[in-house]
């Protein structure tokens, strides 16, 4: 080796380091705002005047324009350049999060409450493909996605914690306090991450495509937020149909461009698909049963915000498990195992809370709590890792975009069905009974996650292992 490269290499490796703490930082600050918010959310209403049927627009809006326009921030990543999208949708997310805290009328706040979750859908697929462009697709690129992965589901439970201290001293601080962090980032992320090539396929940018898809996926997201949380029929109805309209009209287009925002293809490659239909299930599990149990303790047990905050504290335990743990597994035994194996703790946790009786305390829920920390442990990074596994570095962007759609689509999908599932005729949840009847949802999202994960793992078997890549363990990222 040369003199040259001894001395550069080093250099390399810091600041390829430093990039992936920077885009865990802008994937950390998306997960504590989202948590916080719904720590805060009864606060909020009772400020700004929203009645109780409308106060959960305050987190639908941030979710119909994280969903919406995933895919088309992850073709926008590909296509203008990721440092270039990033950094962008970061300005935008800290300028917006600040007007949510300033706003003094409800239209306000859930009009900056969809921008910033607009930004949300640029910044993550272009994040998530810095960090699979910078590490060589092997045992650094999963490392990477391991501790990217912990500290993106680190920042939701964490926010729960936070938010419940911070909505004691005022909601707003809820929308100011991140904006510190937030400026920090952005700096690094200006400073460290290195401008790339446009290397997406084709030169074209698919106008069709982009209005179709987001349509679609804005107009299902909302058909779901409406049949679970508002009842309104005939306005879950229409937009189920404008969904599915959008959806047909965006797979003929897809398939005649000669420049698609999204390869039909590509949704068909390695464990691309079932990456994206285990996260979805898993998501769905998740936060149907964080929303069952946050709605248990205090509505039934009568639980202080921060109370309940404090509860969820222990996942947190998931930012050491998965840096320390879940790369060598991923190197022993491949991605998709680990996952698999994940999903059936995830599956494990929600099949114990049935279990559910009127007078559980926090010793009850702990083992319930302890195995989503490990599911989320074994499942966040090699899900991401195994999403890309044989794609084109070109086509990260939207990979992520895919696979972050359907972690969106999940969440709203478990809220939804949880939801229909606790509305009582009479207006009250009176036993526990109505909460262990939700949470047949989140398990059985669980348990067919598993299953989806199974056929992963048959897919792969016999397959090139992880540690058969032919980049070595201290190769140099490629684009550090």
């Amino acid at each position: 080796m040369s003199t040259d490269s001894a001395t550069t290499q080093p250099t390399r490796n810091v600041r390829a380091w430093g990039v992936l703490l920077v885009v865990c930082g802008a994937l950390f600050l998306e997960g504590i705002d989202i948590a916080m918010l719904n720590v805060a959310v009864p606060d909020i209403a009772a400020d700004i005047g929203l009645a109780t049927g409308s106060a959960h627009w305050v987190i639908s809006a941030y979710v119909l324009g994280y969903a919406g326009f995933m895919l088309l921030g992850g073709r926008s990543a590909d296509l203008f350049g990721r440092r270039r999208v990033f950094l962008l949708a970061l300005l935008a997310f800290v300028a917006f999060s600040g007007l949510g805290g300033l706003a003094g009328e409800a239209w306000m706040l859930v009009a900056a409450r969809f921008v910033t979750g607009v930004a949300a859908g640029f910044m993550t697929p272009a994040g998530f493909s810095i960090v699979t462009s910078s590490f060589p697709e092997g045992p650094l690129r999963n490392r990477a996605l391991t501790i990217y992965g912990a500290i993106g589901a680190g920042g939701f439970v964490l926010g729960t914690v936070a938010g419940g201290l911070l909505t004691t001293v005022s909601w707003r601080w809820v929308f100011f306090a991140p904006m510190a962090l937030s400026a920090l980032i952005l700096i690094a992320g200006y400073v460290l991450i290195r401008g790339d090539t446009r290397a997406s396929r084709g030169g074209g940018f698919d106008i069709g495509g982009a209005v179709t898809a987001t349509t679609g996926m804005v107009a299902l997201l909302y058909a779901l937020v409406t049949f679970g949380e508002s009842q309104d029929v005939r306005a879950g109805t229409t937009a189920l149909a404008l969904a599915a309209l959008s959806i047909i009209a965006f797979v003929v287009i897809e398939a005649r461009s000669s420049a698609p925002l999204v390869r039909l293809s590509l949704l068909r490659r390695g464990t691309l698909p079932f990456a994206s239909l285990a996260g979805l299930l898993f998501i769905a599990a998740f936060f149907g049963f964080q929303f069952t149990i946050t709605l248990y303790l205090q509505d039934l047990r009568g639980w202080t915000p921060l109370e309940t905050g404090m509860t969820f504290a222990v996942m947190g335990i998931d930012l050491v498990l998965a840096p320390i743990f879940t790369p060598g597994l991923v190197e022993r035994f491949g991605n998709a195992r680990v996952m698999t194996a994940g999903l059936f703790s995830a599956a494990g946790a929600a099949a114990l809370a049935l279990r559910l009786e009127p007078d559980w305390t926090y010793p009850d829920l702990l083992p319930s709590l302890l195995l989503i920390a490990v599911a989320f442990a074994l499942v966040y990074g090699p899900l991401t890792a195994a999403a890309t596994e044989g794609l084109d570095e070109a086509e990260h962007g939207v990979a992520g975009g895919v696979v972050y759609t359907a972690f969106q689509l999940g969440a709203a999908l478990g809220l939804a069905i949880v939801t229909v599932v606790l509305v009582d005729h009479g207006g009250s949840l009176a036993t526990s009974a109505d909460y262990r009847r939700a949470l047949l949802v989140p398990t059985s999202f669980a348990v067919l996650a598993v299953v989806v994960g199974l056929v992963a793992v048959s897919r792969t078997r016999g397959a090139q292992g992880p540690t058969d890549c032919a980049v070595p363990a201290d190769e140099v990222p490629c684009n550090a």
